[in-house]
């Protein structure tokens, strides 16, 4: 049917002068049909021009399938010396001699992981490297991924009754200057910004020696819980090649923070005074303190704030 159709158009592009019917043409094409070479017609110059086409017939190529399709798509993303056949475990191991980490070395590393993961797991008395119990007796606050203290372990902190098993502590004060001012615990130090809550992680620590760390802020549910998790995150980064080794590994979170401590234990704090974050007094401190404590200086030693409270803060100043 296709090759009548054809034929119909090629009788039709010489016009009404063609002399050519469809089945002469037919059996012209038609390869070792009885018009080959016998039929001719006569050009502008009076010479035959055979009519007889010779068309050769290419053979078909043959199509493997779609596997075929695919591997002609991504040979050029796949390298040379992948073995399309290898099991698995063979492409890892491959994989391990190409980036030079041993399959032993490797081994090792990961069964190291695995065994402090699975002791940390044994049960929430587990410091946070997995060495030892929590110094202190623990109690469940509002924050499930922190350790807490109640404010009467804190107290007995400071007169001295874990000394025997403490070797160092330090209280991070996370509240505003104005604030720590006002009233403090008894030897905190007052960190309110990311910069200085890092700092800490820069100073050496002697082997051997328990060092436990206790935030707290005002209510001890945003800004001391803020960069009790910052320095854990930071702590861990820093020794990410010794997991789960930590500089910190024994961090508190004061339950209540300032305010329940100030309530039952003024003559362990100074001055004895209580000035709330709030304090009508202090709302330009605030706003000062705020933006600073939103700025942090990281690896790229860029300070990050908002250009929010920049505005804020200058609009303050202008007043």
């Amino acid at each position: 049917m296709l090759r009548l159709r054809l034929f119909d158009d090629v009788i039709s592009g010489f016009g009404d002068d063609c002399k050519v019917g469809p089945a002469e043409l037919e059996a012209v094409l038609t390869p070792g049909g009885k018009g080959n070479n016998a039929f001719s017609m006569a050009d502008d110059h009076g010479q035959d021009t055979p009519l007889s086409i010779e068309i050769s017939v290419k053979p078909m190529i043959r199509r493997s399938g779609a596997f075929d399709v695919r591997r002609g798509l991504f040979s050029g993303k796949r390298s040379a010396d992948v073995d399309l056949t290898a099991s698995p475990i063979h492409a890892v191991k491959k994989a391990k001699d190409v980036t030079g980490i041993t399959p032993k070395s490797n081994e090792r590393l990961t069964n190291g992981i695995i065994s402090a993961v699975e002791t940390l797991d044994i049960g929430n008395d587990m410091i946070a490297d997995g060495s030892s119990k929590y110094s202190l007796p623990t109690i469940s606050g509002k924050h499930s991924d922190l350790t807490a203290i109640s404010p009467e372990v804190m107290a007995d902190v400071i007169r001295g009754c874990f000394s025997d098993v403490i070797g160092d502590v330090t209280i991070v004060d996370c509240r505003y200057p104005y604030e720590f001012e006002g009233g403090h615990i008894r030897g905190a130090v007052n960190l309110y910004t990311k910069d200085e809550v890092n700092s800490l992680l820069q100073k050496p620590v002697a082997d051997g020696k328990r060092h436990v760390l206790i935030f707290h802020c005002e209510f001890s549910s945003e800004r001391g819980p803020k960069m009790y998790r910052f320095l854990r995150a930071q702590d861990r980064m820093l020794n990410s090649d010794r997991y789960p080794r930590l500089n910190f590994p024994e961090v508190y979170l004061l339950h209540g923070g300032y305010k329940a401590f100030f309530n039952k234990y003024q003559d362990l704090c100074d001055p004895i005074s209580y000035t709330p974050m709030l304090h009508e007094n202090h709302a330009a401190d605030l706003r000062h303190f705020r933006v600073k404590s939103k700025s942090w200086t990281g690896e790229d030693g860029n300070q990050k704030t908002s250009r929010r409270h920049r505005s804020r803060l200058c609009r303050h100043l202008s007043l």
